[in-house]
């Protein structure tokens, strides 16, 4: 047994649902498991320190803000932002993209100007800015990979002068590839244009800088990285956030009230209206603290590994095809598939009988489906705690599958 392997052995432990049990929880893209430090944290938030953070000058509701805040300055330092005022807490990636898309989309954007978005966007990163779109008189224009999921030079020449914004996500949910973030902001910038990072498939996954990567703003779900639902993140760089009006007002985002003026809060508390979600702060403080404790070379190391398995198996199997790239490095832990003459439903249907996990459907990105001329497509997606049996499991139920629905290969 190699020493990852031991690594991955003990690290199961920590996760009580797939600890006991066989069932093989492959939809680690939807959401993931969640560690008993991370539940641990949570329980002792609101059986220790439960209060209205920022609303009290009594101890416990300053120790809540503490640990609010506490969280917010973890945040900041996972991602590389240079202050923890450029973290906006959410209730998620999605609500971080509409904020920008209210906030910042019908604000600056009018008539004639250009919104660019990636066909492989999930549908939250779709939908905000053709809403967007609609309201101002901008206009919207797709931003194309190739067949293997990858945006090229070439692709980026829809980036004009008359570019305002760019939305694109840093790995895609059904691809699993990474895209060269760096560069498509350097684009970006050129024109003249704002850059929106969609990262809930990054940020789980690998190391992510939001300075060195010179975006606007970038934003992830604290659900697909170990934390409770509900809590989510934005980033945006300060001189913006500063001139974006509140997307709710209500109570905590206001420094003044009166009948006659009103004077808003600095960021980022302007944007976070009524009771925070401090519990869940909380916890995805304690699930960075987790990540960090397990490192992105193990994690990173463990979920090519499970990649390559199944990638480097499916290749050979008749009948089953791969979206993306045949290499297994360009899918980052996701792996994307159609079976001939068998629905994405009855796939998953077989595998769950097996107590396999995995997603079928559109996966919230129905553009890039019918760009890949397809209905829908079934899903993969691995965690640093899966482990090789399972993914065998997978692979070898997958294999069974279009003889089970009587195709005899």
């Amino acid at each position: 047994m190699s020493d990852l392997n031991k690594t991955v052995e003990s690290i199961r432990k920590d996760f009580p649902l797939i600890s006991e049990g066989n069932i093989a929880y492959l939809d680690n893209a939807a959401t993931t498991q969640k560690p008993v430090s991370v539940l641990n944290a949570v329980n002792r938030y609101y059986q220790e320190m439960n209060a209205n953070p920022f609303r009290g000058v009594y101890e416990l509701s300053e120790i809540a803000t503490e640990s609010y805040e506490n969280a917010r300055q973890a945040v900041a330092d996972f991602i590389g932002a240079k202050d923890k005022s450029q973290i906006v807490f959410t209730r998620n990636a999605t609500e971080s993209l509409n904020l920008i898309a209210y906030s910042y989309g019908l604000n600056f954007l009018k008539p004639g100007d250009e919104i660019v978005v990636s066909v492989m966007e999930h549908h939250s990163n779709f939908l905000p800015w053709k809403q967007v779109a609609e309201k101002t008189g901008a206009v919207l224009k797709q931003l194309t990979p190739n067949e293997y999921g990858e945006i090229t030079d070439e692709s980026l020449s829809v980036i004009t002068d008359k570019t305002r914004l760019v939305a694109v996500t840093q790995t895609s949910n059904v691809f699993g590839r990474v895209n060269d973030i760096g560069k498509i902001a350097k684009a970006a910038h050129d024109a003249g244009a704002v850059i929106v990072v969609d990262g809930a498939q990054s940020v789980p996954h690998m190391p992510v800088n939001v300075t060195e990567l010179d975006v606007d703003f970038l934003v992830f779900s604290g659900h697909k990285m170990l934390a409770p639902m509900g809590i989510g993140v934005l980033y945006g760089k300060k001189e913006l956030l500063d001139k974006m009006p509140p997307f709710l007002s209500g109570g905590e985002m206001i420094e003044i009230v009166h009948w006659d003026r009103v004077k808003y809060a600095e960021v980022p508390h302007k944007f976070e209206a009524g009771t925070v979600n401090a519990g869940g702060a909380v916890g995805l403080h304690a699930a960075i603290d987790y990540m960090n404790s397990v490192g992105f070379d193990t994690i990173m190391a463990q979920e090519h590994k499970l990649t390559k398995i199944a990638v480097d198996a499916i290749k050979d199997m008749k009948g089953v095809n791969l979206l993306g790239s045949p290499d297994a490095s360009e899918h980052a832990g996701i792996v994307t598939f159609t079976i001939d003459g068998v629905h994405p439903h009855d796939v998953a249907s077989i595998l769950d009988s097996q107590h396999i996990a995995v997603r079928a459907g559109h996966h919230c990105a129905q553009p890039l489906m019918d760009f890949l001329k397809v209905n829908s497509t079934t899903r993969a997606s691995f965690a640093f705690y899966n482990t090789e049996e399972e993914v065998k499991r997978f692979v070898d139920e997958l294999s069974k599958i279009r003889r089970l629905m009587g195709y005899g290969d």
